[in-house]
């Protein structure tokens, strides 16, 4: 079975490998020290602090290996090369909306994904409609409240 590419801009990887870094490191230190300390409670059959630990610990390296998932199957955008032409992964794209509201993301990988940031997956609907459009086009985006349309104001990186 083919492996599924992690598309991310150069940022996005080091970002990943910041993460997996301190996870490794002080996360799983932090992670063994809190089993050391519930298991000083005794009786582990009924230690809930040990268990909350052991599930803390669990999901610790649940997320270690995702990221070395994602990081074994990045494919890393060059942004400078493509250009500000169409939108792509890695454009900073400022639309409007029906309103005249002015909304400003940057389309990223899945993996990078942060709304708050503003920046938005390549596969999200407002992502996935702007992608390979230009300055002037007007996109329509299908969303739970009815079909909503942007006008792409300006491209950059």
């Amino acid at each position: 079975m083919a492996q599924q590419e992690t598309l991310l801009t150069a940022e996005g990887l080091r970002d990943l490998e910041k993460e997996l870094e301190e996870l490794k490191t002080v996360g799983r230190k932090e992670a063994a020290e809190k089993i050391k300390v519930a298991r000083s409670f005794g009786d582990l059959s009924e230690n809930s602090e040990y268990d909350e630990a052991m599930s803390d610990q669990a999901k610790l390296e649940a997320r270690i290996n995702e990221i070395e998932h994602m990081i074994k199957n990045a494919k890393v955008f060059d942004e400078e090369a493509l250009g500000t032409e169409v939108v792509h992964i890695g454009s900073k794209v400022t639309i409007t909306n029906d309103s005249g509201a002015e909304l400003q993301y940057k389309i990223v990988g899945f993996a990078q994904a942060d709304p708050d940031e503003g920046k938005i997956s390549d596969e999200s609907p407002v992502g996935k409609s702007l992608i390979g459009h230009k300055v002037g086009e007007t996109v329509e985006v299908e969303a739970p409240i009815g079909l909503l349309k942007f006008v792409i104001k300006e491209i950059s990186k």
